[in-house]
């Protein structure tokens, strides 16, 4: 009977994702609260926002995962009445902080936060997918796998009391890249003001910053890291052990990598335009 209630919980999640025009995925938040069980919208939305502030205090934007918008609905029993209210379309991850909010003792949020923590490990090709692709599919399959997994290690660095983010990604960097800081990484490829020097990575080079992300990620939840320097200094520590390793196998340092011709974004929007 358990495992019924598990597919069948895991199949409504799946039911109500929405995909938009660029076929990214999204749930509205009225329909997640339906399934998770809050019967009234003003309960609900006090665990949306516990969500939106771990996600802020996570360092990450929080419009990018909740997307406010107002809809019209027919309410009451009358025909023809209706009124404007608040959504959101919310991203994998803000689903997943949100259940993580939640009370565990329901089973639908405690089954909700295996689902949007596992979902994303499945979303993951395989390796003779991944052989099939070009290297601008690489480098955006990979930069998807880099956001979802910094995604993560914030909520994980901020849970050990990671604050200063900037102070903390650096460190990450400084150990991979021999000193450098992220500001240096940005000078040496010659980027233009705000653009992201994980949009301007090769897949090789997007490859070895994914590693450093989750085997952080890994050490502040094995080793139960708490205390800001504690937490930074293991992400350098991290850092500076992958740097050894590619050395040992004769592997290409990451800043000896060219840069991309075309950042991620520009080739999004070529992908964007030809759709």
């Amino acid at each position: 009977m358990e495992n019924k209630v598990t597919e069948y919980s895991e199949k409504i999640f799946e039911n109500i994702k929405h995909l938009d025009e660029y076929g990214n995925e999204y749930w509205e938040a009225r329909e997640l609260q339906l399934v998770l069980e809050y019967k009234e919208w003003r309960f609900f939305q006090k665990i949306v926002e516990k969500a939106q502030i771990a996600c802020l205090s996570s360092n990450n934007n929080v419009s990018d995962h909740f997307g406010v918008y107002s809809k019209i609905v027919e309410i009451g029993a009358s025909e023809g009445v209706f009124r404007k209210i608040l959504d959101y379309h919310l991203s994998r991850y803000a689903c997943y902080l949100i259940v993580q909010n939640g009370n565990p003792k329901n089973k639908t949020i405690a089954l909700g936060q295996t689902y949007f923590a596992i979902q994303t490990r499945k979303q993951e090709l395989s390796e003779d997918e991944y052989k099939l692709l070009n290297e601008d599919e690489k480098r955006l399959y990979r930069r998807k796998q880099t956001r979802g997994k910094n995604l993560m290690l914030y909520e994980v660095a901020s849970i050990a009391g990671v604050k200063n983010f900037d102070k903390f990604t650096n460190a990450g960097y400084r150990g991979l890249y021999n000193g450098e800081s992220a500001d240096d990484i940005f000078k040496r490829k010659n980027l233009r003001y705000r653009e992201d020097i994980l949009d301007n990575m090769c897949s090789d080079e997007l490859i070895a910053n994914e590693f450093r992300i989750s085997q952080t990620e890994q050490k502040l939840k094995n080793e139960n890291i708490k205390g800001e320097d504690n937490a930074t200094r293991a992400h350098h520590k991290v850092g500076r052990i992958v740097r050894e390793s590619i050395t040992k196998i004769g592997g290409t340092m990451p800043e000896d990598f060219p840069t991309p011709s075309k950042s991620l974004k520009e080739l999004e929007k070529l992908k964007k335009a030809k759709n």
